[in-house]
């Protein structure tokens, strides 16, 4: 060998380690909403999450991206995506931990906590295969409104078993749904849309439509449902459109191309046209508006898991990478100013861990008041401000690693990954504005306030700061409740509930490093400025992914 091409001072690559065990944010997080929680299955994903086998199925996937095949080599219309393999062996991974449909049948222990903790340990190491996984979560319960559908389908859509081929639903172990909103025209504003639904009839799943018009954004094409909106004589409403019909015939479902994506790599998001697809009335012709507000709370706690997941894979990368390489004579880990960029970004990521987890623990609990009301107010806090910060967070961490962080080689570089994955939370199931906008909605009904202070209460005297923020937001609900303030609003609730969590479940230096920085007014407008006192051994200790 070369002795000028010795290659010495690179980190060693971060595999082999169990995700779950390694993340004490999380577990504490999770010791604090769910106590009752059995954590083994957590910990059996974490470690199969952090093998060299499972981090190979997600780089493959990314590099090996979906395929579009519209018709055979005989000139019959197939439209069919082909994934590489490494696609369907996370797929079976995460159906088979329960990340879909199984919080819906599951009567154990808070199961939309468990799922949620799985869902984000999954996203550290492949976010893009669970588009699926979480619209099938997300729309599982409007089924409900059409008993016969739910009766056939909503079995196999909790099971834990994993089917890609496309066949009849009867047929198959498991099934997967998708959704159908997004039009040319309209993007967010789905009341512009012009797909129309023709009634044909009916069966024995109810009232049968034919479906004329497009969708721009398709996610997830090779689903063996979607719920769709399309117009009806009432209005818009929410349809039921299989892939397979009942006859065993391909639904008219003309897939145009696949989205050239930043992105999302190994997820197929398509463009499709509909020619006269069969489909059935769910719930209410007319209303389909209030079940997509519905499936849409599921999928915006979805974003903010996701987000999460990635803060702490980044993080972990960074840490490993500082941890082993060294500049000026020491280790980057040991040099003040990165120390400084580290800890900032473990109080980000273990903040983003802490709100997550507890909206989860609000969809567990909903036939309480308060936490009904939890759920409504924090879905679209959490989904802006956990998401908008993923962008941010997930550029600082990749200069931890110089160079080598915004290298993709093959699908090796992770990070570069995370990068190009982070802006799709913040702008799926609705951008910023859209969650500011829904922020002054929730807050419009008469126990929001209330229910913000007693949340709040529990770190009531903890830190001056807080306490200063906490006794002003219900003024500030009251003169801000208008949209060019609303995001201002949104980003200082998210903070209180973030210091409020930590007070209660992370160490003393955590919260008050917290505090001190992002409510006090003593932090910078870039990672790295926290205080000279804070504790950043503490800090670092705490984050450290470990082996």
């Amino acid at each position: 060998m070369d002795i000028t091409h010795e290659v010495f001072n690179q980190p060693d690559p971060l595999v082999g380690y169990n995700l779950f065990e390694t993340n004490q944010p999380l577990r504490d997080a999770l010791r604090f909403n769910a106590p009752e929680l059995d954590t083994a299955e957590l910990s059996s994903l974490g470690a199969t999450l952090g093998s060299a086998g499972m981090q190979n199925h997600a780089r493959q996937a990314n590099i090996h991206t979906p395929e579009l095949h519209s018709h055979d080599r005989f000139g019959r219309r197939i439209d069919r995506v082909e994934f590489h393999p490494s696609y369907h062996a996370l797929m079976a991974l995460a159906t088979g931990a329960g990340l879909h449909g199984t919080p819906w049948a599951d009567q154990g222990a808070s199961p939309h906590v468990l799922r949620a903790a799985g869902f984000m340990l999954f996203t550290e190491l492949e976010p893009s295969i669970l588009c699926p996984i979480s619209m099938t979560y997300a729309v599982t319960p409007a089924l409900r409104s059409n008993a016969a559908i739910y009766a056939d389908w909503g079995p196999k859509l909790a099971s834990r078993a994993y089917d890609p081929e496309l066949k009849l639903w009867r047929d198959k172990p498991g099934l997967t749904m998708g959704m159908g909103m997004t039009e040319k025209q309209g993007g967010s504003d789905v009341r512009a849309n012009t797909t129309r639904a023709e009634p044909v009839g009916s069966d024995a799943w109810g009232e049968r439509y034919a479906v004329i018009g497009h969708k721009w954004f398709f996610s997830a094409p090779m689903c063996d449902a979607f719920l769709v909106l399309a117009q009806t004589k009432s209005g818009l409403s929410c349809l039921f459109l299989p892939r397979v019909l009942p006859d065993g015939n391909l639904n008219a479902i003309r897939i145009q191309r696949l989205k050239d994506k930043l992105g999302n790599k190994a997820n197929a998001s398509s463009e499709v046209e509909f020619e006269g697809a069969q489909a059935w009335l769910v719930g209410e012709e007319g209303r389909g508006i209030p079940q997509i507000l519905e499936m849409g709370t599921m999928t915006r706690l979805d974003c903010a898991l996701g987000t999460s997941g990635l803060m702490r894979q980044a993080l972990c990368l960074a840490l490993r990478h500082t941890s082993q390489r060294k500049a000026f004579g020491k280790l980057l880990i040991e040099q003040p100013l990165m120390r400084n960029v580290l800890a900032d970004l473990a109080l980000e990521s273990e903040a983003a861990t802490a709100l997550a987890i507890r909206l989860a623990r609000a969809f567990d609990k909903t036939g309480d008041t308060h936490e009904a009301v939890m759920a409504r107010l924090l879905t679209p806090i959490a989904k802006f401000w956990i998401c908008k910060r993923g962008s941010h967070f997930a550029q600082e961490a990749m200069e931890c690693l110089g160079g080598n962080g915004y290298v993709e080689e093959g699908g090796e570089g992770v990070m570069a990954r995370i990068y190009r994955e982070m802006p799709l939370n913040s702008i799926w199931e609705g951008a910023g504005n859209i969650m500011a906008l829904d922020l002054l909605r929730a807050l419009r009904k008469a126990d929001a306030v209330a229910a913000l202070a007693h949340e709040l209460s529990a770190a009531k005297g903890a830190h001056p700061a807080l306490d200063r923020l906490s006794a002003a937001l219900p003024v500030r609900v009251e003169e801000m409740a208008t949209e060019l303030e609303a995001r201002r609003l949104a980003q200082d609730v998210a903070l209180a509930v973030q210091a409020a969590l930590l007070y209660q479940t992370a160490p003393a230096a955590v919260f008050s490093a917290f505090c001190d920085s992002r409510i006090a007014g003593n932090w910078g407008q870039a990672f790295g400025t926290l205080g000279a006192g804070t504790d950043f051994d503490g800090i670092i200790a705490r984050a450290m992914p470990g082996k």
